[in-house]
């Protein structure tokens, strides 16, 4: 019987060092702020945030993931508590992160065990600058590097948000997308042997344009498959929607050292809210601004694989 092991992505939902009280943009987010953002929360946030990492695949493999593109961390100083943490001590953790211009100050990173993956090279690529800097979002993170002695790139996304509406907002997202066939391009013409991970929270689902423009660049979207009506990753204005993805590009199918073997939601009954207007959502870390000691408003996802 094949090994399983775990490729994973999680939003980890406004994660910020009140400690870095200097590099706060924003200041509900501070130990004075609307959210009285203490220390205290924050290691709780810390400890629950890193649980579920350390159990996410763990039904089939022996190992939490194996690597996990994480978003929405503030801090760099937030990464290294996180694998520091009882939860995630044991498996031996890095990071890469970088941080970007986004106007609240959020950024994506990754985590990797060191034992299973080497970290060659890390590039991050802006989306060109809106009129309003205060519209500016997150950088897509490249991270190259050998997976299991295999040599693999893993894009990392968070794409510009609804909250302005679907409509109006849908150009950003269609335009991070083609940042994205930009990046794969270039992968192919320099290292066209090589295969690539896309993952994030894409503020699209499968079916959306942006991810379809993907697919059609000889890419797998297995989470396409999850859709549903009444389950996803996170509730968007009362509706579900896996809007947290993970893409594989076609060559894997003909690998000789790994297989892809199945796409989950990763939920546990204490990631989900159980009572007031969020009920049956996940879990966040605030309602409004009453604090939950939750987790995120996302659930993780992630891939099983096995190494051939």
């Amino acid at each position: 019987m094949s090994e399983f092991y775990s490729i994973a992505f999680y939003n980890l939902e406004n994660l910020f060092d009140p400690r870095e009280s200097n590099d706060i943009t924003d200041h509900d987010y501070s130990a004075n702020g609307k959210l009285q953002w203490t220390e205290e929360k924050y290691f709780q946030k810390i400890e629950n945030l890193s649980k579920v990492i350390s159990r996410i695949g763990k039904n089939h493999s022996k190992l939490p993931p194996v690597v996990a593109g994480v978003c929405e961390v503030a801090h760099e100083s937030c990464l290294r508590d996180l694998i520091a943490s009882d939860h995630l001590k044991p498996y031996d953790y890095d990071y890469v992160f970088h941080k970007s211009q986004d106007s609240r100050g959020m950024n994506t990173a990754l985590l990797f065990q060191k034992s299973s993956f080497n970290v060659s090279e890390k590039k991050a690529f802006s989306l060109p600058d809106p009129e309003d800097e205060k519209d500016r979002s997150r950088d897509i993170l490249k991270v190259s590097g050998s997976l299991f002695g295999n040599k693999i790139h893993l894009l990392i996304n968070h794409w510009p948000s609804r909250t302005e509406g679907t409509r109006k907002t849908n150009p950003k997202r269609l335009l991070a997308s083609y940042l994205t066939k930009t990046i794969l391009d270039q992968i192919s013409i320099n290292d066209p042997s090589t295969n690539t991970i896309i993952m994030g929270d894409f503020n699209d689902d499968p079916s959306s344009e942006s991810i379809n423009e993907l697919v059609e660049k000889d890419f797998i979207n297995p989470m396409a498959k999850l859709q549903r009506p009444k389950s996803g990753t996170v509730r968007f204005k009362g509706k579900w929607m896996i809007f947290d993805q993970i893409l594989f590009s076609q060559a894997f199918e003909n690998e000789k050292w790994i297989r892809f073997e199945s796409a989950h939601i990763f939920i546990e009954p204490h990631l989900i809210q159980k009572s007031g207007k969020h009920r049956g959502s996940p879990k966040r870390t605030f309602n409004g601004s009453y604090y939950l000691n939750g987790f995120s408003d996302h659930f993780p996802v992630f891939l099983y694989f096995s190494l051939i």
